[in-house]
C-alpha cells in the first residue's frame, strides 16, 4: 500500500469480512438518505431514539421510518417494508432483534440500500451460534455489495450535518458540537464515555463511530476513512484488537502525513502466536510492547489512561503543536515551580534558563525573585499586576521559548482577583501567538472557559499538562518528519526458495541475498575440509556444528571457539560431528562450519518475530545472557528504513551503549541501521511462511569498521 510521497510498506491486506475496498463508507458515515427499519413510536426506544435525534438535529435527508405494523411512526408517515421506500437510502438503520436482522439484511439487499448498521446484539460475542449466524449475514452483505457497522454496536454520527445514526443516551444531553476532533471507538460505551469527557473539557466532536463486532467495516478501516476528512486535528480511538494490520498502518501513516494526532487507548495483552521454542526474539516479543513500538513508529500517542486520552486530544485540539520544545515556567511559588520543571523534564520538554541579559531585567523588576528557569517571582507579583504583566512579558520576548506555562494555583478562583489575573496575564501574552501558552489552576468551569477564550490550555495537575505537552512535542516532530522528506524502503528481495528448517549455513546464505553482510565462512564437510577453510581464513577460528536440526549448538557440544592451528580443527571437527551424531542420531548433519574468531565490538541482538495480529516485527536490543531479563528491546513493522533503524536503535539503552561509554569507541551505528533495516526487507518479503529470525550475537564495531552477526537462526513454518 502507499500513499503520495511514503515509502512502501509492503503489508498484505488481512481478509476483511466484505473486502478491502473502502466504498460504502460515505454512506456509513455520511449518508444522504436513511431508512430506520424497526421504528418505534416510543423515542424512548432502540427503534426511536435514532428517529428522533434526526427529526431534531435538522438532518436535511429524508428519514424513512420502516414499521409494518405502524402508519406514522413519532408523527412520520411508516412504510412497511424497505422495498416500499420512493428510493434506495443511503444506509438502513437497523433496529431490530437478532433474530429479524438476517432478514432485514436480505431486505437492504433486495432494495439497493449501500449500508447498514446493525444495533442489534447476539451475534459473535455469544458463542459458536452466534458466530455462525453473523458469518450467514456477512455472507449475504458481501454478495449483494452492502457495507455493514456492528453488529453490537452503537452506530455513527456526523455532527456537521445532523446525523446521528445511533441509539445512544449521550445523546439526551443535547447533541454533539461540530468541532476538530473524530472518535472510532471498537467499544460503543467506551465511544460515548469519551465523547462525553470531551464535551466537558469543550472539545467539538464531528465524527464519532463505534464498531462493535467489526463483522465488516473495523477500527482501523474507520480511522483510515477519519483522517482524510477536512477539518478534523485529533483523532481519539479505542481498540481492543487489529484486524487489518495494512490499513491500520496505513490510517496512522497518512494522519502524521496530514498531520492529524492519533491518540489511542488500547486494551487486552495477548501472548505472541506460534514460535519455536528458545527463541529469544519470541521471548522477549509480546503484542502490547508491539503496539507499543508501533504507535512510535508511526507518530500515534498510546495513551495509558482515558484521562491521558482526553488530556492530550484537548491540548492538540485546542493549541495544536509547538514549533520545539522549550518550555519556560512562571510561578509565585518555588515549590510549585521546581515541581513542574521535574515533571516537564520526565515528559521530553526542555526547561532551558532565561539569557543572562533577560535575567538581569527581571531581577530589576523584581530584586528577590527567582528569573532562571523556573521563573518564580515570589507572592509579591501578586500585588501589583501591572509589573506582573511587565515581567510576563519579558518572559515571552526574550525567553526564546515554545511553550509558557503560567503556575497559578487557586489564584483563578478568588472572585475579586480572577479577572484582573487573566486579562494580566492576557495583555502579556498579546502578540506572542507563536507560544503554546497554558495555565495550571484550581477554579470553576465558568473561570476556566474564561482562560481558555483568551487562547490558555488549562490544567489543575502538572503531571496531566506536561505529559500532554510531551505528547505535541512528539506529535510535531512526526508531523515535521513525515512533511520533510520520505524515507524510502529499497525493493524487497525475492522471497526464499528454501523450505522448512535452515541450518545456520542456510540460514546465513539466505540472509545475505537480502543484504546483511556476514564474515567469511566455509562449510567443511569432514575434518580435512575443516583444515583447508581455516587454513584460507586464518588462525585462530570458531567451528560449529552445522545442521537444520540442530537449533541451539552449545546444547549438544556443538561449537569450539579459539582453535589455533591446523591439528587443533582436525580434533575438533572430528569431535563436533562425534557428539551431534550422537546426541541426535536422526539429525541430518552438513557438516562443519568455519568462522574466523572475533572479538570486540558491542554485543547485541536482533531478530524477527511474528506477532499475531500485527504481523512481522523486527526486534533489536542489547545482546548478553541477560537480555531476556532486562527486555531492552524495541520493535518495528516490516520493511523500514535505514533512518528508522535509528530510531529504533535510539529507543533502547544498547544506543547509549553503541555511542561510546568510559573512553570506547562509538560503534558504527550507521551499518546496524543499513543491517536491521535489510532484515526488515527480508521479513516483509517472506512473510507468509516465515516462523521466525535470530541474529545472536551481533558484533557492532567501532565507526567504519560495520557489523559482524556471528549466528543466525531462520525458521520457516513450510
Amino acid at each position: 500500500m502507499t500513499t503520495s510521497g511514503q515509502a512502501t510498506l509492503s503489508q498484505p491486506e488481512q481478509p476483511a469480512a466484505i473486502g478491502a475496498s473502502r466504498g460504502g463508507l460515505d454512506a456509513l458515515f455520511a449518508p444522504r438518505s436513511i431508512a430506520l427499519v424497526g421504528a418505534s413510536d416510543d423515542a424512548a426506544r432502540i427503534g426511536g431514539r435514532p428517529l428522533k435525534y434526526l427529526r431534531a438535529s435538522g438532518f436535511s435527508g429524508p428519514v424513512y421510518p420502516v414499521n409494518p405494523k405502524r402508519e406514522t411512526v413519532q408523527g412520520e408517515p411508516a412504510y412497511a417494508s424497505l422495498s416500499a421506500l420512493p428510493e434506495a437510502p443511503d444506509l438502513a438503520l437497523l433496529a431490530v432483534p437478532a433474530a429479524a436482522t438476517r432478514q432485514a439484511v436480505e431486505d437492504c439487499v433486495a432494495a439497493g440500500v449501500k449500508a447498514a448498521i446493525v444495533f442489534a446484539a447476539g451475534f459473535a460475542e455469544m458463542g459458536e451460534e452466534g458466530r455462525a449466524e453473523q458469518a450467514r449475514i456477512v455472507d449475504i452483505a458481501r454478495a449483494g455489495g452492502l457495507r455493514l457497522l456492528g453488529p453490537n454496536c452503537l452506530g455513527a454520527a456526523d455532527s456537521s450535518i445532523g446525523y446521528y445514526g445511533t441509539f445512544s443516551v449521550m445523546l439526551d444531553d443535547g447533541f454533539l458540537e461540530p468541532g476538530p476532533v473524530a472518535i472510532v471507538s471498537q467499544s460503543g460505551a467506551y465511544g460515548s464515555h469519551i465523547a462525553q469527557l470531551a464535551r466537558s473539557r469543550g472539545l467539538g466532536i464531528r465524527h464519532w463511530i463505534t464498531t462493535g463486532n467489526e463483522c465488516d467495516v473495523d477500527m482501523a478501516e474507520a480511522l483510515r476513512w477519519v483522517v482524510d476528512r477536512e477539518g478534523v486535528k485529533v483523532v481519539m480511538a479505542y481498540a481492543e484488537g487489529v484486524r487489518n494490520r495494512a490499513l491500520f498502518f496505513e490510517a496512522l501513516d497518512v494522519a502524521r502525513r496530514r498531520g492529524i494526532g492519533v491518540v489511542l487507548v488500547k486494551v487486552g495483552r495477548s501472548e505472541v502466536g506460534a514460535h519455536a521454542v528458545g527463541s529469544h526474539t519470541a521471548a522477549l516479543a509480546g503484542s502490547d510492547a508491539v503496539f507499543d513500538a508501533i504507535c512510535r513508529q508511526f507518530g500515534a500517542h498510546r495513551a495509558r489512561s482515558t484521562a491521558e486520552q482526553i488530556d492530550v486530544a484537548y491540548a492538540l485540539a485546542r493549541a495544536g503543536v509547538p514549533e520545539g520544545d522549550k518550555l519556560g515556567i512562571f510561578s509565585m511559588s518555588g515549590g510549585l515551580g521546581i515541581q513542574m520543571a521535574d515533571d516537564a523534564d520526565e515528559a521530553g520538554l526542555a526547561v532551558t534558563p532565561m539569557p543572562e541579559a533577560a535575567q538581569a531585567e527581571l531581577k530589576a523588576l523584581l530584586p528577590y525573585a527567582s528569573p532562571v528557569n523556573p521563573i518564580d517571582a515570589t507572592a509579591q507579583a501578586m500585588t501589583d499586576l501591572p509589573l506582573m504583566t511587565r515581567y510576563i512579558r519579558t518572559v515571552m520576548e526574550q525567553g526564546g521559548y515554545d511553550i509558557f506555562v503560567a503556575v497559578l494555583g487557586t489564584a483563578p478562583a478568588l472572585p475579586s482577583y480572577s479577572a484582573r489575573l487573566a486579562e494580566a496575564l492576557d495583555a502579556a501574552a498579546t502578540g506572542h501567538d507563536g507560544i503554546i501558552k497554558a495555565v495550571t489552576m484550581s477554579a470553576p468551569q465558568d473561570v476556566v472557559r474564561r482562560y481558555e477564550e483568551r487562547g490558555f490550555l488549562v490544567f489543575e495537575d502538572s503531571v496531566a499538562l506536561t505529559r500532554a505537552l510531551g505528547a505535541l512535542v512528539h506529535f510535531r516532530r512526526s508531523f515535521t518528519r513525515a512533511a520533510s522528506h520520505a524515507e524510502p524502503v529499497p525493493p524487497l528481495p525475492s522471497p526464499v526458495e528454501a523450505r522448512g528448517a535452515l541450518s545456520e549455513h542456510g540460514a546465513k546464505r539466505v540472509l545475505a541475498a537480502a543484504g546483511m553482510t556476514f564474515p567469511d565462512e566455509r562449510l567443511a564437510g569432514d575434518a580435512e575440509d575443516a583444515v583447508i577453510a581455516a587454513r584460507a581464513i586464518g588462525f585462530p577460528v570458531v567451528l560449529k556444528i552445522c545442521s537444520p536440526d540442530i537449533a541451539h549448538k552449545t546444547e549438544v557440544g556443538g561449537v569450539a571457539v579459539n582453535v589455533k592451528d591446523e591439528a587443533a580443527v582436525r580434533e575438533a571437527a572430528s569431535l563436533l560431528i562425534e557428539r551431534a551424531r550422537a546426541a541426535m542420531p536422526g539429525a541430518r548433519i552438513e557438516g562443519v562450519l568455519v568462522a574466523p574468531m572475533v572479538a570486540g565490538g558491542v554485543e547485541v541482538i536482533a531478530g524477527v518475530s511474528l506477532d499475531p495480529t500485527l504481523g512481522p516485527v523486527v526486534m533489536f536490543g542489547l545482546g548478553g545472557i541477560l537480555v531476556e531479563v532486562l527486555k531492552d528491546v524495541s520493535f518495528r513493522a516490516v520493511p523500514f528504513s535505514a533512518e528508522e533503524a535509528r530510531r529504533m536503535i535510539a529507543e533502547t539503552n544498547a544506543g547509549k551503549v553503541l555511542q561510546g561509554v568510559r573512553g570506547a569507541p562509538p560503534s558504527d551505528i550507521d551499518a546496524l541501521a543499513e543491517t536491521l533495516a535489510a532484515l526488515s526487507r527480508f521479513a516483509a518479503a517472506n512473510q507468509d511462511r516465515l516462523a521466525g529470525v535470530d541474529i545472536n550475537p551481533i558484533r557492532v564495531m567501532p565507526v567504519g569498521e560495520g557489523v559482524v552477526p556471528l549466528d543466525a537462526l531462520v525458521l520457516l513454518s513450510r
